[in-house]
């Protein structure tokens, strides 16, 4: 094993603690754009940066909030998978999703997780409870804050 990389059983003292921070993200215009090409939701506070300029109260197009929290899977699997000795790790669900904060166009978000549970389902399985912080660059509210949950096969 690893030496970094720690058993599930290893990581469940540590309930309670940060277990890691992901690296930052650009969510760029061409990022945005995308997603809404691929989810059909194509808002004009999203897309359209003349007029988001010119009307939004941001002053500038923002992400999505389901683009946002999409991001969870690449940042929560960089910590994850990091840090946890396992065979594989699925997306299980969510508890609870908060939007706090709109990411403009150029700013750059990370995930800070911290874990919450740790539950032997049995048969090589655990359910792993974390609470994610997505962090904007430079702000002092965060994005989002979302409870997720993996299912990780040992």
């Amino acid at each position: 094993m690893n030496p970094a990389r720690a058993s599930i059983a290893e990581l469940a003292p540590r309930v309670g603690q940060e277990i890691g921070v992901s690296t930052w993200i650009q969510v760029d215009q061409a990022r945005i754009d995308e997603f809404a090409h691929c989810t059909g939701d194509d808002q004009w506070i999203h897309v359209d940066v003349e007029r988001a300029t010119r009307e939004s109260p941001y002053r500038a197009p923002i992400a999505h909030g389901y683009l946002t929290l999409s991001l969870l899977a690449p940042t929560g699997a960089e910590v994850l998978i990091a840090r946890i000795e396992a065979r594989q790790f699925l997306n299980y669900g969510l508890d609870k999703v908060r939007f706090l904060a709109p990411v403009r166009a150029g700013q750059r978000v990370r995930n800070r997780v911290k874990l919450v549970a740790v539950e032997d389902k049995g048969d090589g399985r655990w359910l792993l409870t974390t609470e994610n912080t997505v962090e904007i660059d430079g702000e002092a509210k965060p994005a989002l804050i979302a409870t997720a949950l993996a299912l990780v096969m040992t």
